[in-house]
């Protein structure tokens, strides 16, 4: 299914992704993504979520189908696109702002660098004493935050989250979850976030996408009318329990 609006930022036009005969990840896979629209993507496990996200970071080509970025003069699509994987995966031997800082040291940011990384670094909730330490001296929600930081830090015009939040507990899930749109919102930007929690993809969402279990489709996409900034009283909103109950019958459905 794709968004009728003209004005997108990501544009997949029924995309297959094939890695053997018997293994078909994604099947007819369309959709379009505005510019600033936060968009989750729920589904079943193994029906492709992650498998769209490697497709819109450029890290596996569809096998059939056209995936596209609308076009822009000045940025290739590695740097346009940024990358929250499950596991924060920051390096043992660097501190915060040495992790922070890696991706402009991988394209050869020149200057401004360090007022850039303290900038980013204090965007995602980071004190001056977390950035000197290592990550093993930090805990799973400020591990994720440095994560982010890292991703944010080159500025890019897309985040793609891949259950950024699964490994944590449900209080500082809905925490990172405030901060994350509070993030996003101040600096308009656009973002594909999979995750397998109905409540957390209502809350940070423009749109919800429901796919099928594999091999994976978009199946229906259901809009989240709740004005921005979002806070926590939202969870306890009658529509906010009738539209995630919603969706979660229309998840338990792909699975049947």
């Amino acid at each position: 299914m794709a968004s009728a609006n003209s004005n997108w930022l990501i544009r997949c036009q029924g995309v297959n992704v094939e890695f053997s005969p018997d293994q078909i990840a994604l099947r007819d896979v369309s959709l379009c993504i505005s510019p600033g629209e936060f968009v989750s993507i729920v589904g079943p496990s193994g029906c492709g979520k992650s498998t769209l996200l490697r497709v819109a970071a450029g890290l596996i080509a569809p096998s059939s189908g056209t995936f596209q970025l609308a076009e822009t003069a000045t940025q290739s699509h590695r740097q346009r696109v940024a990358f929250v994987f499950q596991d924060p995966t920051l390096l043992p031997w660097r501190s915060v702002t040495g992790n922070v800082r890696l991706p402009l040291e991988l394209t050869g940011s020149g200057t401004g660098v360090e007022s850039l990384v303290a900038e980013t670094v204090n965007l995602v909730g980071l004190s001056d004493q977390d950035v000197r330490k290592r990550p093993a001296m930090l805990s799973g929600g400020m591990r994720m935050r440095v994560s982010l930081a890292r991703a944010l830090v080159t500025r890019p015009d897309i985040l793609l989250m891949d259950e950024p939040f699964a490994a944590l507990d449900d209080l500082l899930r809905q925490q990172l979850n405030e901060e994350l749109l509070r993030v996003c919102r101040s600096n308009n930007r656009t973002t594909l976030f999979v995750t397998h929690n109905v409540s957390e993809a209502v809350f940070l969402s423009d749109r919800v996408l429901i796919m099928s279990a594999g091999p994976g489709t978009i199946l229906c996409e259901m809009d989240v009318p709740f004005a921005y900034p979002r806070t926590a009283e939202l969870r306890s909103q009658p529509e906010f329990a009738r539209l995630t109950g919603e969706i979660a019958s229309r998840l338990r459905g792909t699975a049947e």
